[in-house]
């Protein structure tokens, strides 16, 4: 599998990361720790996680990733494994974080907190890639980036990136970060799927002439784009059949990723992937991977079935003819989520 370089940093990642934010919840311990394995022997060197894992959100098995990820750890050379994970963002705004009661912010008291808590429970001494989960634009970023620097210097963490952050917050992090001369966002982590274009809009420019590597997530469109949701389907045991039944917040979620205009071009990006001979989830992570500010592509599965598919991508070089198709349907069909 090939890699690339995190930002301007010295860490080099396979160009898929496994994610783990269904491990303890939709997949469990044994099945998580196969899930592992596999992406391992396949030469996947990069592995995504976060203290407010898995999803959704609850505070009976919140770190219950990192916990699963730190008991896999133990059977591999550290140094041969690259780890990120997230500190949870303000949970006075759009979403409550179940870490921390409920009182979590990107302040000193709960970075460090944060921080030292993901060590403890992946039993590790450092991580490779610390990210922001999500941002608070109405707080000064100085003591952000001053803490995130501190423990940068302590050796506790390797590089840092930020995660759902927009044009203005990322170039006001490397602004302040500049200012203060401290460690500067390396990577940032935002959804990107070819449901989900927005991140060229603005962003792309910003990662090209700022040196920071996108790592998109839900780059199947939280499994939309294998078109298991297509015809009106809710198959069961899905995230998002889940969701559409958990409430105000999850529902509202769901919409955004299962809606008439997104199943519509999931549709059409199947036909394009069956006449060009390849899986729709294959075509979609190889789609993902093939932009040049895309450092790694982060993918998620419930279970180990979905493996061979995404690994298919890891070589695929999607040809102009497959490339030209898709940009019609995104020209046609345009923002499906919104």
């Amino acid at each position: 599998m090939k890699s690339r370089r995190l930002g301007k940093s010295a860490i080099i990642v396979s160009e898929i990361c496994m994610g783990t934010m269904t491990f303890g919840s939709q997949v469990d311990e044994a099945t998580s720790l196969r899930i592992l394995d596999r992406s391992f022997d396949e030469g996947i060197d990069f592995y995504d996680t976060a203290e407010g894992y898995p999803v959704p959100p609850d505070p009976k098995w919140v770190g219950r990733s990192e916990e699963i990820v730190g008991k896999w750890l133990k059977t591999k050379p550290r140094e041969a494994v690259l780890i990120a994970t997230k500190v949870a963002g303000p949970s006075h705004g759009w979403f409550r974080s179940p870490k921390r009661s409920g009182m979590t912010a990107l302040d000193r008291r709960n970075i460090v907190a944060a921080v030292e808590d993901s060590l403890s429970r992946m039993g590790t001494d450092y991580i490779d890639l610390y990210q922001t989960h999500w941002a608070d634009h109405e707080i000064a970023y100085d003591e952000t980036m001053e803490v995130l620097d501190e423990l940068v210097r302590e050796g506790k963490i390797r590089v840092i990136g930020c995660s759902n952050e927009t044009s203005w917050g990322l170039m006001k992090s490397l602004a302040t970060a500049e200012r203060l001369g401290t460690a500067r966002y390396h990577t940032i982590q935002n959804n990107f799927s070819l449901n989900n274009r927005r991140f060229e809009d603005e962003l792309a420019q910003v990662c090209r002439k700022e040196g920071v590597s996108l790592l998109p997530y839900s780059p199947i469109a939280g499994g939309v784009l294998s078109g298991k949701y297509s015809a009106g389907a809710r198959p069961e045991g899905t995230r998002f059949t889940r969701y559409f039944e958990m409430g105000e917040r999850q529902e509202v979620m769901a919409k955004r990723f299962v809606n008439e205009k997104s199943v519509a071009s999931a549709v059409r990006y199947g036909e394009i992937a069956q006449a060009a001979g390849m899986r729709p989830v294959t075509m979609a992570v190889a789609w993902s991977k093939q932009h040049d500010f895309v450092a790694s592509t982060i993918v998620g599965v419930s279970g180990e079935n979905q493996l061979d598919e995404i690994f298919a991508a890891s070589d695929l070089i999607l040809p102009p003819d497959v490339l030209k198709a898709i940009d019609a349907v995104s020209r046609e069909i345009m923002y499906p989520m919104g």
